[in-house]
């Protein structure tokens, strides 16, 4: 039989059959998703990538399809061949695109058989493990929600492509061997063979390699990146992840909003959300002071704010200390938690310490009277001034923190997600997109206080602030800014110093030496030697965006083939040892810890 005679394996997808195809004849292929035997008739649910369809299997219809289908279990994958037809009214299904239809069998092959799945595949919710299911990916994989998830992650990474082309973006790839370089976080090593004791790093972000594309001229790039941290691990944290990594020259931050905005769009259209009717501008200081977040949920209201000057020379030791030694009195407002019991007080004090604060103070309005464990010392009328000034009404709980600023707005911003989380305050068809800018340029290392950049050290200063940068680091803001949806940080970027005289300044501020500098960062350093253009782009996160347009808690939930939050694979078994000759012919040698 040639080819062009030979039978097809199949001639329609499964979900992809409609009333107009009754009458006619067709060859399904799939798995069987669901079987019911009723003796004399057997009804089979078939599904493949496009969905379900329901196949009645008679003997009538024939003997050898029926005799076959009395063997067949879940996940068998089969070929079927009938006509379709319409189901009776009584039977027609709803809630499946190809629920009006069935289709008659006359031909049933079985091209595969299944062992016993570890865990049903056809339930909306699996009830197995997270491990077992990551184990048994490739079945995990079959189900409706991750195909439907992967499904999306494809549409959007096309729309991306589709849209970066009409702005004149060209795709380019960067290395995946390079060098490395600190970007926050340690690197994956590869050993080189050809070079005994020298490694590779996978790249953290192809940073300094989309900046060259830059020097080099080509203006507008874009690339769907691979990018590796050896970090620790979350729900929303994978050791190898994919970002939507952007660069352009001679640009400002606004236009890279309206660009990253246009993307956002579209990419919300595909995914079948409403985008906002607005999208927010906030700063870091901002929002730190209002949410106490630089990735705020602006989906509800429950804003902090400030009471110190209110607060200062109130006879309550809390308040008076904290405002007389540099400190902060903060609040927020639980609308309607006058109810709380202690029990529930109790626990939002012990939140709130879990996040610095070395307490917690609460004040309820109920029936026109204030009620608070510090109101002998303030009296009724500053109380209740205390609960004016936060805006709080009848039946309203008031928290509030007297700290340091960081340790308030970091405590008040834990209490209120946890308020918002109690109270269903966050609304999953609400769309909140934001940007946050002016980020400090950096911070100090907890372990030893030494500076070191909030961003990267390629980040540019805001210009006026570059008097200060030798002199009060701390103080320099950067032309730095995140995108926020939800509460979620989505991406973010900077303009970049196209400069070597800052960029050499910067490293100063780093106590990087001009030698470490140069043996670090060389090639970088002496391409801005060649004309660079003033330039910027953003990151944004491909895995967070899916995540959140599916509604997935987690990014596993959108990735093919995740890590663990211990970075294993365990359907793989990955990390593995190397053989001994492995390790011989790269020039290595174990040094592993003792067995505990």
């Amino acid at each position: 039989m040639t080819a062009s005679t030979r039978p097809a394996m199949r001639t329609r997808g499964c979900g992809k059959i409609t009333r107009e195809d009754v009458g006619s004849e067709v060859t399904l292929a799939g798995w069987v998703h669901r079987r019911r035997d009723h003796g004399n008739l057997i009804f089979i649910d078939l599904r493949d990538r496009t969905g379900l369809c329901q196949v009645v299997v008679r003997p009538e219809e024939g003997v050898a399809a029926h005799a076959a289908a009395r063997d067949v279990r879940p996940e068998y994958v089969l070929s079927v061949t009938g006509k379709v037809v319409t189901r009776d009214v009584a039977n027609v299904n709803p809630n499946l695109p190809t629920g009006e239809i069935e289709v008659v069998a006359s031909r049933l092959e079985v091209l595969n058989k299944s062992e016993v799945p570890p865990f049903p595949l056809d339930e909306q919710e699996v009830t197995a493990s997270e491990d077992l299911r990551l184990k048994y990916r490739y079945l995990d994989l079959r189900r409706g929600p991750l195909q439907r998830a992967l499904t999306l992650r494809h549409r959007i990474t096309m729309e991306t492509r589709r849209y970066m082309d009409e702005q004149g973006f060209l795709e380019l790839e960067t290395p995946m061997l390079t060098r490395s370089t600190p970007e926050g976080a340690r690197d994956y090593v590869v050993p080189s063979r050809v070079h005994p004791g020298e490694i590779y790093a996978l790249p953290q972000s192809p940073q300094l390699f989309k900046q060259i594309f830059m020097i080099a001229g080509f203006e507008k790039y874009f690339q769907i990146a691979r990018c590796f941290r050896d970090e620790d691990l979350r729900a929303d944290r994978q050791p190898e992840f994919t970002q939507i990594d952007i660069e352009a020259s001679f640009v400002e931050p606004e236009d890279i909003y309206v660009l990253v905005e246009g993307l956002m769009r579209r990419i919300f259209e595909v995914s079948g959300r409403p985008f906002p009717a607005k999208v927010g501008h906030i700063s870091y200081r901002e929002a730190i002071d209002r949410f106490g977040s630089d990735a705020p949920d602006m989906r509800f209201g429950a804003e902090i704010v400030d009471l110190t000057e209110a607060a200062a020379g109130s006879g309550f030791p809390p308040f008076d200390k904290a405002a007389g030694s540099g400190g902060v009195v903060r609040g927020l407002v639980a609308p309607g938690c006058a109810r709380y019991s202690r029990r529930e007080l109790d626990e939002l004090t012990e939140h709130a310490k879990r996040f610095g604060a070395n307490g917690l103070v609460y004040f309820k309005r109920a029936d026109g009277e204030v009620q608070s464990p510090a109101l002998k010392h303030l009296g009724p009328e500053r109380a209740a001034a205390l609960m004016d000034r936060l805006g709080a009404r009848s039946g309203d709980l008031a928290l509030v923190v007297a700290d340091t600023r960081e340790v308030a707005s970091k405590s008040l911003g834990a209490l209120r997600l946890e308020i918002a989380r109690r109270e269903s305050l966050r609304r999953d068809d609400v769309w909140a997109l934001t940007w946050v800018d002016e980020f400090p340029m950096f911070e100090l290392r907890p372990e030893d206080r030494s500076v070191t950049p909030c961003h990267h050290p390629f980040t540019s200063p805001v210009p006026e602030d570059l008097p200060l940068l030798e002199s009060d680091p701390l103080k320099v803001r950067a032309r730095a800014y995140d995108l926020v949806l939800n509460g979620w940080e989505l991406g973010g970027g900077s303009i970049r110093i196209h400069r070597e005289d800052i960029q050499k300044r910067i490293f100063s501020v780093l106590k990087l030496t001009p030698e470490s500098a140069e043996e670090k960062f060389g090639f970088f350093l002496q391409a801005l030697r060649f004309g660079a253009p003033p330039h910027g782009g953003i990151a944004l996160g491909l895995d967070r965006i899916v995540a959140m347009m599916t509604g997935a808690a987690s990014l596993r939930e959108v990735i093919a083939f995740p890590k663990t939050t211990s970075a294993t694979c365990l359907m793989t078994g990955s990390p593995s040892r190397f053989e001994p000759e492995q390790l011989e012919e790269l020039h290595l040698k174990l040094n592993l810890p003792p067995r505990p």
